[in-house]
């Protein structure tokens, strides 16, 4: 296992560059990529280097407002 990835290290892939690790065990890396969203890896044969860069800020999620039917009567 590669220890050096704890979750909460920012890190680089070649393929989706830039993101935070999430979650690490012996057989999956969870990493949130700043432009591709969140991918999971097999923890042996991921290739990650450590990265300098910061976390973009990402938005405060929004709930729909839900629009409600009227009843009919039937």
């Amino acid at each position: 296992m590669n220890t050096g990835n704890s979750p909460g290290n920012r890190v680089y892939q070649a393929q989706y560059g830039h993101g935070t690790v999430t979650a690490v065990n012996e057989y999956h890396t969870v990493v949130d990529f700043d432009a591709h969203g969140t991918r999971t890896f097999a923890t042996p044969l991921v290739q990650l280097e450590p990265s300098s860069t910061p976390a973009p800020e990402k938005p405060a999620a929004t709930r729909r407002k839900s629009t409600k039917r009227a009843k009919t009567s039937a």
